[in-house]
């Protein structure tokens, strides 16, 4: 089947490609900004389905949203209905068709062409009063305050905002993209006459603005926020798509000695932290014991043997370990321990543990492994 798309190179037209072409539809006519009318025609002649995305979105004067909206959609309508093509039609309203403004109005008045279309053919027309949308590939300064907000913050610059308090209904761009695939399959979610996507969010311009400044500090402090709240992990998302393409990496503070070093990775939200532990070939680290914070190791690359001794007895037990076969050590409280390279190489070891190490905690006491 072929499936046209207007509006192809906005900020949805774009992600819903790759999201049809995940799925498997290959057959897209793709109508862009700069396509000729008579790309249209032929267009309208051949497709199946038809995601209608084109429309005006930010312009001052009131013929222009006339154009971009009811103007082309009434084109495509009449293109259609030419050639006697019944198939089934999206149109991307917005959620702003119940308001009293012009770009509102504009919005309203294709809604009433698609009404009117539907009636007079029978096709089947899916309305979408899209909320505001964000996602990857959005532009900022475009009316899309999150990309705006994204953007200020990935490249340190100053963001004014008027009304912390003002309420915003959010959608991200990939649970767009999944409910408009689904209705090739006839999947629809609708609230009365209109269709809707069955993911959204709602807050505050001021609490967004905050969860997504709070993103630059995680460099610095290596602090993830709580991941298991879905609005945050994709706003975090769509935040580092907004990074400067030379900024992705960044260097972490290594507390190095002669026997290797220590690198605190992540601290996470729910608790403890991820660290990166070198060990050089000869050299052991480690020999003592935490009362509560417990650890898992898990040795990368090279080898070695770590070591275990409940603090009140003399048993030693070892535990050979090699970047060649992934296993993870518990390291249970109680216990002094350490681990030593074997090899000729870097030993290197992924750390977990349940609490931050701070240095003013005295929960990381020191005992050799093995007596003298």
């Amino acid at each position: 089947m072929k499936i046209l798309i207007t509006g192809a190179d906005g900020f949805i037209g774009k992600n819903l490609i790759f999201a049809l072409r995940s799925q498997g539809y290959q057959d897209l006519l793709l109508f862009g900004t700069d396509a000729p009318t008579e790309l249209l025609e032929r267009y309208c002649a051949e497709c199946g389905f038809v995601y209608h995305l084109a429309g005006a979105n930010r312009n001052k004067q009131q013929e222009e949203y006339t154009h971009g909206d009811f103007s082309f959609t009434d084109t495509l309508l009449r293109q259609l209905n030419k050639h006697k093509n019944r198939c089934p039609v999206m149109f991307a309203s917005s959620t702003q068709a119940a308001l009293p403004n012009l770009y509102g109005r504009s919005k309203k008045a294709g809604e009433e062409l698609l009404d009117l279309y539907a009636q007079e053919t029978g096709a089947k027309v899916y309305v979408y009063r899209l909320p505001h949308v964000f996602g990857k590939w959005s532009k900022p300064n475009r009316n899309n305050i999150i990309a705006t907000v994204c953007y200020n913050a990935s490249h340190e610059l100053p963001l004014v905002i008027h009304d912390d308090t003002a309420p915003l209904s959010l959608a991200y761009i990939e649970d767009v993209t999944e409910s408009l695939c689904g209705l090739i399959d006839g999947k629809v979610t609708r609230e009365g006459a209109h269709c809707v996507v069955p993911v959204l969010y709602s807050a505050t311009l001021g609490d967004i603005a905050a969860r997504i400044r709070s993103f630059r500090g995680i460099r610095e402090s290596n602090a993830l926020p709580d991941m298991s709240d879905p609005l945050t992990r994709k706003l975090y998302a769509t935040y580092l798509g907004f990074l400067p393409v030379m900024e992705f990496a960044y260097p972490l503070d290594m507390s190095e000695a002669t026997n290797g070093s220590m690198t605190e990775f992540l601290r996470l939200s729910t608790g403890g932290q991820i660290s990166v532990n070198v060990c050089k070939p000869g050299a052991s680290r480690g020999n003592h014991w935490h009362r509560t914070r417990a650890e898992k190791f898990l040795v990368v690359s090279g080898s070695g043997v770590i070591k275990f001794r409940r603090i009140d007895m003399d048993d030693v037990m070892e535990y050979p370990v090699s970047g060649k076969k992934h296993v993870v050590v518990d390291i249970p409280v109680g216990y002094t321990h350490c681990i030593e390279n074997t090899g000729k190489t870097d030993l290197v070891t992924l750390m977990w543990s349940s609490e931050v190490f701070l240095p003013d905690q005295a929960d990381t006491l020191e005992a050799m492994v093995e007596r003298p």
